[in-house]
């Protein structure tokens, strides 16, 4: 048995968890299979630091771009969807970068240098 308590936000959780003998030999198994992070797979800081200035001109250099376009900008420089997402939520969190309200989509400012 396994139990599980805490909470998720204000919610309290209690979940209590019964797996028999075979349950756990899968889970045993699933967890050594479970790739471990190597050098290879992390990302070196600098060329993440690279990403986040080429991040910032882009916006810079177009002064303002909205939401969505940005978004395709940013998956398009960093490789892959989730990378372009936390590029996004970097920029909308960065005191360089002015967000507001265009309809559908956000507009992306760029307001400082």
């Amino acid at each position: 048995m396994l139990r599980i308590r805490g909470t998720v936000g204000d919610l309290p959780v209690d979940l209590t968890l019964e797996l028999d003998d075979g349950d756990w030999a899968r889970l045993g198994a699933q967890l050594q299979a479970a790739p471990t992070p190597s050098a290879s797979m992390t990302t070196p800081v600098k060329q993440s630091e690279d990403l986040w200035q080429h991040a910032q001109d882009l916006l810079r250099n177009a002064g303002q771009l909205n939401g969505l376009e940005l978004l395709d900008q940013l998956e398009g420089l960093a490789g892959d969807a989730g990378a372009g997402k936390r590029l996004l939520v970097r920029l909308r969190h960065s005191a360089k970068v002015k967000v507001s309200s265009g309809g559908d989509t956000p507009l992306y400012s760029w307001i400082a240098d």
